[in-house]
């Protein structure tokens, strides 16, 4: 019999919404929903025939819901899973983890004391194509890794045409390209060739209307011996995003768009195809619901730990200070296994 678990979803929004839609198809949660705005509460607890709907995270944890998905904007995704984690429940949250260091202490003893589940949502990490590629590297198919490459561009008011009246206007609500969109690929390499130590970065905004935030940034990076450029823009037409990594006797490559991930090994031969999934986006946090379900019931170990959700916010903060001071920065960082 399939295990069935009690899951409150913090926060309506266009993300809260997916994650209610993708844990409800696992069919495997009972789930209420926690949103302050009274149309939005409504409007998506109808369309999801949520009964159980609350206005205050106190009065949806006195429920004592087993597991809490925190959808809110990232400079209350601390507090929300502080309070959760101390009413007993396993945790996702949304990335960016924040958008300072500020309380995560505090978070990793309790989740430490209570034996919590907490996974970071760098739902990339749910690609089975990537998850291929990356345990092609790791077996040492083609040596150790020496460089990554990332590049990605969308017309991001195509994808999101609310964005002007979100959280995405201001880095302090975790807004802007850095915190919001090449955070992703940060996380994606850092889980491909190591953890990031040091880098330089540059951002502007150069195009996307109605906010002052960057929507272009540029990042040269250091992952151990490894060298690494993410470059990302919110404003060309194609939606387009890869990761090329190269190692001693081979390159991989997964082209995010495509669906697939593609291999070369001799000079002056073609990319040859391994793996092609043509997904929906919606099949990625389906897959993210299950897995952080089976770390619940502990089958499977987390997509992406607490921890690792740190290091990212960490090279969030390096980038953004980078910018403003247009200087290198160092991170303290754990061991790059690939080193």
């Amino acid at each position: 019999m399939t295990r069935r678990h009690s899951l409150l979803i913090v926060g309506g929004g266009s993300i809260g919404e997916r994650h209610l839609r993708c844990f409800a198809a696992t069919g495997r949660v009972d789930l209420s929903l926690c949103e302050v705005d009274p149309a939005r509460q409504q409007t998506v607890a109808d369309r999801y025939q949520i009964q159980a709907r609350f206005s205050k995270i106190q009065d949806a944890l006195e429920r004592k819901p087993g597991a809490v998905v925190i959808c809110t904007p990232a400079h209350t995704h601390i507090p929300i899973a502080l309070t959760a984690a101390q009413s007993g429940a396993h945790l996702l949250i949304e990335k960016p983890l924040s958008t300072t260091l500020d309380g995560l202490a505090e978070l990793q003893r309790e989740i430490v004391l209570r034996g919590l589940t907490t996974f970071v949502a760098y739902v990339y990490r749910a690609h089975p194509v990537l998850t291929a590629m990356r345990a092609a590297i790791q077996a040492g198919e083609f040596g150790k890794p020496v460089e990554i490459v990332v590049v990605s561009g969308q017309h991001f008011p195509f994808y999101r045409p609310a964005y002007r009246d979100t959280y995405y206007r201001s880095h302090a609500t975790g807004g802007g390209a850095i915190q919001d969109a090449i955070t992703h690929l940060i996380n994606a390499g850092e889980w491909l060739v190591g953890p990031v130590d040091s880098l330089v970065a540059d951002a502007d905004h150069l195009l996307l209307p109605g906010v002052e935030v960057e929507d272009t940034v540029h990042v040269l990076t250091r992952h151990g011996r490894a060298m690494g450029s993410f470059s990302l823009n919110q404003h060309q037409a194609p939606n387009e995003s890869s990761i090329t990594v190269i190692c001693e006797r081979g390159t991989a490559r997964f082209d995010m768009h495509q669906g697939q991930w593609s291999r070369a090994t001799r000079p002056g031969d073609p990319w040859q195809v391994v793996l092609k999934d043509d997904l929906e986006r919606d099949t990625l946090f389906a897959r993210q619901a299950e897995a952080f379900l089976n770390t619940i019931e502990g089958s499977q170990p987390p997509l992406c730990t607490l921890e690792e959700g740190m290091q990212t916010l960490r090279v969030n903060l390096a980038i953004l200070e980078s910018v403003a001071k247009r200087t290198w920065q160092h991170l303290q960082t754990p061991p790059n296994p690939h080193a």
